[in-house]
């Protein structure tokens, strides 16, 4: 779950940064924001977040504090 959940938020960011640079959405390629599969593409990239915000400390070994007395970021 933890990489599905990854790889929606790298397409998130990715349509962010070409809507910026470009005015080009990611959702343009289904049919635009009016299209069905262009809104379950964008749900499922916001659930993503969601998920990634509620466990990414659990799954993260850089902000896990480690057995042996390492930092917490």
């Amino acid at each position: 779950m933890h990489i599905a959940a990854f790889i929606l938020l790298i397409v998130g960011g990715l349509n962010w940064l070409l809507l910026a640079l470009f005015n080009w959405e990611v959702g343009s390629l289904v049919g635009g924001m009016d299209s069905v599969v262009a809104k379950i593409i964008y749900v499922l990239v916001g659930l993503a977040a969601l998920y990634e915000i509620f466990t990414h400390k659990k799954c993260c070994t850089s902000c896990v504090v480690k057995k042996t007395g390492g930092e917490q970021m």
